[in-house]
């Protein structure tokens, strides 16, 4: 069966759920009609998870795309080696430099969503070595000198709440941080009917690998739960809907039945590797 994939120039003539709420700095143009939530349908009997305007989950869902399903580029513009993984692609911007990785995207999704709702405060995460990297005090003008595995503040720039600045602080924090450190942030989820879209299937460790929950849909008869997963890996590429390499009928969803072993096209995870925001 092919990816279920809905194309724009269907869109152009169709209803679009839109976006309420929510914002995408880095897009100049954002199109409702290339959102996840508008692009990827369901399998026959499922209906999406409702969510609350303005949350993460809603965020998520409605995640721009690029148009139709074209290769994965690299950071330095060339494509990615392997084109057979992804389903399409989120229309983020990967950067010029080897950072924006596995553990990094996952970064960067969690801290655009925030510096969007203007939360500041909120936006923080810890280098490897578990000092904390806070984008208050980084706007204030403070950055870190880091010597082995020490961490100083020292205030050496101008304060500055630029969408320009919170990136070259995204930058830092992709050079000190990776998925052992974001490994131990974040919060295991018991079970997997527990998981919920913003969720985090992650190994920590060098290296590791993270993939983010960013839709989910429920079965209305049987009640099964079922999952989009996006990544970014290794070198920096950009981000992309995973396709289920163990059930192409189902793919690119992902049913939450799939045991203890959860196969994806770059990585195998474990059930117990699912993690979530504090």
């Amino acid at each position: 069966m092919e990816i279920r994939i809905i194309p724009l120039v269907w869109l152009l003539f169709s209803n679009t759920i839109e976006a309420q709420s929510n914002s995408y700095p880095w897009l100049s143009n954002y199109e409702p009609a290339n959102s996840i939530v508008n692009r990827i349908i369901l399998p026959e009997g499922y209906e999406r998870i409702q969510t609350n305007p303005g949350s993460f989950a809603n965020w998520l869902q409605h995640l721009p795309l690029k148009a139709g399903c074209p290769p994965v580029y690299l950071f330095n513009g060339k494509k990615k080696s392997n084109q057979t993984a992804h389903a399409a692609v989120v229309d983020i911007d990967v950067g010029n430099r080897d950072l924006q990785q596995c553990a990094d995207a996952v970064i960067r999704l969690r801290a655009e969503y925030l510096f969007s709702l203007g939360d500041i405060q909120a936006i923080h995460f810890n280098f490897t070595s578990g000092h904390r990297a806070e984008l208050s005090k980084w706007f204030q003008g403070f950055r870190p000198e880091v010597k082995g595995n020490q961490v100083a503040l020292t205030m050496s720039a101008n304060a500055d709440s630029s969408y320009r600045n919170f990136k070259q602080y995204l930058q830092t924090v992709f050079i000190y941080a990776g998925s052992y450190s974001l490994g131990r942030e974040l919060v295991a989820v018991r079970e997997i009917s527990q998981m919920k879209i913003g969720d985090v299937f992650i190994q920590g460790g060098f290296p590791g690998h993270a993939v983010m929950v960013v839709d989910m849909a429920v079965h209305q008869k049987t009640g099964e739960n079922i999952f989009l997963l996006v990544q970014s890996y290794m070198p920096a590429q950009e981000i992309h809907i995973l396709k289920n390499p163990q059930n192409p009928q189902l793919s690119p969803w992902y049913s939450e039945n799939f045991g203890d072993i959860l196969y994806t096209p770059e990585w195998i995870f474990q059930k117990k590797d699912l993690k979530k925001f504090r």
